[in-house]
């Protein structure tokens, strides 16, 4: 990694894992095989921060880990790559094994819970697939029916006016560790609401026992 860390993909640990190298990694990887109109590759980066965006809109009141869950869910294709669903399917288990072990190390670095819930991780899949519905017939040069065809069939308004977007790496790669910083600090506020408002109703015992920091900020330091 550019980072200098070392990640064994066999055996993933979230210590190895840096934000850096994987807003690097995504925006440097092409979808659909490059095959995409622009001057510049279709990213996993920009495709990730559209799934996020159409996520919000099917799940307008979603928690701030939700939404960053939606925003990582490509994030092992960092370092493995992004193959076209006939060849993973050619692939068989040993892909999909390794993929769920990158997302396992992912989800813990950033203060997610390894297993989804249901609802969101069907919310996520379906965005997932809108967006791929976008990208193909913006820019990958499908016909709505070939698109409707070969994705799925969607008549989603909360998508309407969506643009896909070809931009720049470099500029994707920041917005996208720029997304990423702005919902783990709302993480840290939801996770130190509670306790503020706790402190407020028993000052004297806050006093007490003087309790520590948000729950993102000490994951973030046992991980440094």
């Amino acid at each position: 990694m550019l980072s200098g860390r070392r990640l064994d993909l066999l055996d993933p640990s979230p210590f190895d894992i840096e934000i850096e190298d994987i807003a690097h990694g995504l925006a440097f990887v092409a979808r659909w095989n490059g095959q995409t109109e622009g001057d510049y590759p279709y990213s996993v980066a920009e495709h990730s921060l559209l799934v996020e965006e159409i996520f919000v809109r099917l799940r307008p009141k979603s928690e701030s880990k939700w939404r960053l869950a939606a925003l990582l869910h490509d994030a092992p294709e960092f370092v493995i790559g992004d193959m076209i669903s006939p060849v993973k399917e050619a692939i068989g288990t040993g892909y999909e094994s390794l993929e769920n072990r990158l997302s396992a190390a992912v989800r813990l670095r950033f203060g997610l819970p390894i297993e989804l819930p249901p609802a969101i991780e069907k919310s996520i899949k379906k965005a997932d697939k809108l967006s791929a519905w976008l990208e193909a017939t913006q820019i990958a040069g499908f016909s709505p029916s070939d698109a409707n065809r070969h994705i799925g069939y969607f008549r989603e308004t909360r998508c309407k006016g969506l643009k896909v977007l070809v931009r720049r790496p470099t500029d994707v790669r920041s917005d996208f560790k720029n997304r990423t910083a702005e919902l783990l600090q709302l993480m840290d506020r939801c996770a130190t609401a509670p306790k503020r408002e706790w402190r407020s109703k028993n000052p004297s015992i806050h006093g007490r026992l003087n309790p520590s920091g948000g729950v993102v900020d000490k994951a973030r330091s046992a991980l440094r």
